[in-house]
């Protein structure tokens, strides 16, 4: 049986008109072209659904019975096509991304607040979560797409840089690595380190290894969270290393940071997304204005001190 969508609208047009002139009208097909498609519904079908007179035209008991599951069926097909051309026009949509906790307590909220005002009925769900997590979240379908540093490539994992910046000490106003326009990680390494436990601290003091001879990254405290060590920095505990992203808490917590120099170690962000599902329209435009928002901050030139 081979009954195409044409033919269907011909018969309801036909059903809710009750004359070949209205029905070919509104379809804007002439009344032998509707004719023909009524007839090869017929044929598909086997049976006749329309009384033809001379006087009117009217359904058989067929194609009474058949009317009302044919409009539900163009009805809910309607509406599943005016969702997609929604979708595809960014009228609505759902965004899922997993991020590392300090970018998500950071510069993301900005970036999804500043998106809402452009795209107001797409919905952005942010995931914190460790750094370890966030590949496994993209992975496990969980979330459309993760950012985060480099880790480990997998096969089925593309991986698009987002950005590539050094790395700040962050201090607080009253130490005296504030009197220095330009610190290197001698400097720093000379005062206790609160560092973050795991991958974050082993890449670091690798990327150190070769150029620090007298000096070595050995932290005084290793905390989960950048959060604690802002908080611990804060209380006159140390001295933290961090990538300068996290400017706002730096500034919430009344700290000061500066580049560090000699090494410039730097570490590059990515957008990690499954090789076997494209991203939606809402989530390419959101990846979009995630990197021009990216692309217009001044972190990689400017000393994050709390100043312009």
């Amino acid at each position: 049986m081979n009954i195409t969508l044409r033919q269907l609208r011909a018969f309801v047009a036909l059903a809710q008109t009750s004359s070949f002139t209205d029905a070919a009208s509104s379809l804007h097909v002439t009344q032998s072209a509707l004719s023909g498609l009524i007839k090869e519904l017929e044929l598909a079908l086997g049976v006749q659904v329309v009384n033809r007179s001379t006087r009117k035209v009217g359904l058989s008991e067929v194609g009474r019975e058949f009317y009302p599951l044919v409009a539900r069926l163009l009805q809910d097909l309607d509406g599943a096509l005016d969702t997609i051309a929604d979708l595809k026009a960014l009228k609505r949509g759902l965004v899922r991304i997993a991020a590392p906790q300090l970018m998500s307590a950071s510069v993301l909220p900005e970036v999804i607040a500043g998106f809402g005002q452009e795209c107001p009925d797409i919905e952005i769900r942010l995931v914190d979560c460790m750094v370890e997590h966030v590949l496994s979240k993209v992975h496990s379908g969980e979330v459309d797409f993760g950012v985060g540093p480099e880790r480990e490539s997998s096969a089925d994992i593309e991986a698009q840089t987002l950005f590539e910046i050094p790395f700040v000490v962050v201090f607080r106003p009253d130490h005296p690595l504030s009197k220095k326009k330009r610190v290197t990680w001698g400097d720093a390494l000379r005062y206790p380190v609160i560092a973050l436990k795991g991958e974050f601290t082993h890449r670091l003091r690798v990327d150190l290894h070769d150029s620090l001879h007298d000096e070595a990254l050995n932290p005084a405290n290793e905390v989960g969270f950048m959060t604690t060590a802002f908080a611990m920095v804060s209380a006159g505990l140390g001295v933290t290393t961090c990538l300068p992203y996290a400017s706002s808490l730096i500034r919430l917590h009344q700290l000061q940071s500066r580049p560090l120099v000699d090494p410039a170690v730097r570490r590059k962000f990515f957008v990690f997304t499954r090789r076997d599902r494209p991203l939606s329209p809402a989530a390419q435009r959101f990846s979009a204005y995630l990197q021009d928002y990216l692309n217009q901050q001044p972190w990689w030139t400017m000393p994050l001190n709390g100043t312009p």
